[in-house]
C-alpha cells in the first residue's frame, strides 16, 4: 500500500484522471434529481414536501453509511471498496424498473437511497485520493478540476434525461392531467413513470461494468493512516476525531454549504413553474446554476493559489453566496435573459452556482487538516454532512407549500452565515478550550 509522497507523477496523474470519472459518474446519478422531483411531482401527484424526498432518501444514505463505509474501505481496500459501491448503486438504477411498473413512489425512493448508499462508499473513497494526491496549498486546485467533472456531467444530465423521457407535447399534456377522469389519469401517468425504465435499465448495466474496471484498473492503494512527525506529535494525546474543532464544524458546515447547493439546483424548476415556466422550458436552468459553478471551479484552478489562498476563496464565496441569498429574496422585476422572460430574482438563483463552486474546495482540506490516523474517519464525518442535501430541500420544500418558492429561500441565509463564520474563524480553532493552535497546521 502506498503513500501519496511515494507515487510518481505519472502514477498521480493517472490516478487523478481516474478520480476525475468517477467523479463525473457522481455529478451524472447526483444532478439528475433535478429532472426527477419535478416529473415524479406531476406522474405521482405529489405536493412539494413530497416531492424533495427524492433528494431526501437519495442523500440520507450519507448519515446513516459513512462511517460503515470507512469501515468497509478500512478493511476491503479503496478499489474493491468502491467496486461494491458501484455494485449498489447498480442495485439502485434497477429497482427504478421495479418501481416503474407499478408506480410505487415508496420504491423509487427506496432506489434512490441505494443509489445513495453506493455513492457515501465512493465519495467516502475518493474525496481523500483528491486530498492527498500533492501538496496541501494545491488541494482546493485539485478538487475544483473533479469539481468541473462532477458539474459538467450535472450540466448533461439533465438536459440528456429530458431529452429522453419528455415529449414535445408534455407541456399541453401536463396542464389537462388535473381535468382528466380517473380512469384515463391513471392511463396517462402510468405511461410517464414507466418513460424512466429504459433509461435507468441502461445507467445500471454502465454502472455493473464501471465497478468492474474499477476494481481491475491502475488506480494505486494509498496509505492514508499514517502520520507526518508534526501532526503525530499534535495528535498523540487525541483519542477520537470529538477532539478536533475544526473537523466537527467543518463537517457542519459541509451540511449546510452542499444543503444550499442542493436546494439551489433541485428547486429551480419549482420556482421557474411558480412564475408559469414550464417544464419542458425549465429544463435547462439547473445546468445554467451548473455552468456557473463550472466557471468558479475554473477560477479556483487558475487563481489558487498564484494569486490567493484556498481560504481565501472560502471567504469570497461565502460572503457572495450571503448576498446573493437576500437578493434572491428581496429583488423584484421582470428581465429577459437568454430567451427566458422571468423574475430578476431567478438570475440570482443561478449566480448561486459561482458562489458554491469552491466553498466545498476550501472547506474539506481545512477540515482534515492534521488529522494524521484520524483522516479516514474524519472525512467519513465530512460525509455524514452530505445529509443536508437530504434536509434543507424538505425545509425548503415545506416553507414553499406554507407560504410561498420566493420566502421558502430564506432557509439560505442562515447557512450562509455560518459558513462566513467557518470560513474567517471556525477552521482555526484546534481545541474547545480556545488555546491558541499551531500555527504550522492552519491554512493560511
Amino acid at each position: 500500500m502506498l503513500q501519496a509522497s511515494a507515487l510518481s507523477k505519472k502514477d498521480t496523474i493517472v490516478s487523478m484522471i481516474l478520480i476525475g470519472v468517477l467523479f463525473f459518474v457522481f455529478g451524472f446519478v447526483t444532478w439528475v434529481n433535478a429532472i426527477l422531483i419535478p416529473y415524479f411531482k406531476i406522474a405521482c401527484e405529489l405536493n412539494n414536501l413530497e416531492s424533495y424526498f427524492v433528494a431526501f432518501a437519495f442523500y440520507i444514505s450519507y448519515l446513516v453509511l459513512a462511517i460503515p463505509a470507512s469501515f468497509v474501505l478500512r478493511k476491503y481496500g479503496f478499489k474493491k471498496g468502491m467496486m461494491l459501491g458501484f455494485f449498489f448503486m447498480a442495485a439502485g438504477a434497477f429497482t427504478f424498473i421495479v418501481a416503474a411498473i407499478d408506480r410505487q413512489y415508496s420504491v423509487f425512493l427506496a432506489g434512490l437511497f441505494l443509489i445513495g448508499t453506493g455513492l457515501t462508499i465512493l465519495q467516502t473513497a475518493a474525496n481523500p485520493y483528491v486530498t492527498v494526491l500533492g501538496a496541501k496549498e494545491r488541494a482546493a486546485q485539485r478538487i475544483s478540476i473533479v469539481g468541473i467533472c462532477n458539474k459538467g456531467a450535472g450540466i448533461i444530465a439533465p438536459l440528456l434525461f429530458a431529452a429522453v423521457i419528455l415529449r414535445s407535447d408534455d407541456a399541453s399534456l401536463f396542464a389537462r392531467i388535473p381535468q382528466m377522469g380517473a380512469e384515463e389519469r391513471e392511463i396517462v401517468l402510468d405511461g410517464l413513470i414507466r418513460r424512466v425504465m429504459v433509461p435507468y435499465a441502461l445507467v445500471g448495466t454502465v454502472l455493473v461494468i464501471l465497478g468492474l474496471m474499477v476494481r481491475f484498473s491502475p488506480l494505486p492503494e494509498i496509505d492514508t493512516e499514517k502520520e507526518d512527525e508534526t501532526e503525530a506529535a499534535v495528535n498523540a494525546d487525541k483519542k477520537s476525531i470529538v477532539e478536533f474543532p475544526h473537523l466537527i464544524l467543518g463537517a457542519i458546515a459541509i451540511f449546510l454549504h452542499v444543503g444550499t447547493q442542493v436546494v439551489a439546483v433541485d428547486t429551480v424548476i419549482g420556482y421557474a413553474a411558480s412564475m408559469n415556466i414550464q417544464l419542458t422550458e425549465a429544463k435547462v436552468f439547473p445546468s445554467y446554476i451548473l455552468t456557473t459553478t463550472i466557471v468558479g471551479y475554473i477560477t479556483g484552478i487558475i487563481c489558487i493559489p498564484r494569486f490567493f489562498s484556498q481560504t481565501s476563496a472560502l471567504k469570497i464565496c461565502t460572503s457572495l453566496g450571503t448576498v446573493l441569498s437576500v437578493l434572491i429574496v428581496l429583488a423584484e422585476g421582470t428581465v429577459t435573459w437568454l430567451g427566458h422572460t422571468s423574475d430578476i430574482s431567478l438570475i440570482f438563483l443561478v449566480l448561486l452556482g459561482l458562489a458554491n463552486s469552491l466553498i466545498w474546495a476550501g472547506i474539506w482540506p481545512l477540515a482534515l487538516n492534521g488529522l494524521g490516523r484520524f483522516t479516514k474517519v474524519g472525512a467519513s464525518l465530512l460525509v455524514m454532512g452530505l445529509c443536508g442535501n437530504a434536509m434543507l430541500p424538505l425545509v425548503y420544500g415545506y416553507f414553499a407549500d406554507q407560504s410561498s418558492h420566493r420566502l421558502a429561500y430564506w432557509v439560505l441565509l442562515p447557512c450562509y452565515l455560518y459558513l462566513l463564520f467557518y470560513a474567517f474563524k471556525g477552521h482555526k480553532i484546534r481545541t474547545w478550550k480556545h488555546r491558541s493552535l499551531p500555527l504550522e497546521l492552519v491554512n493560511k
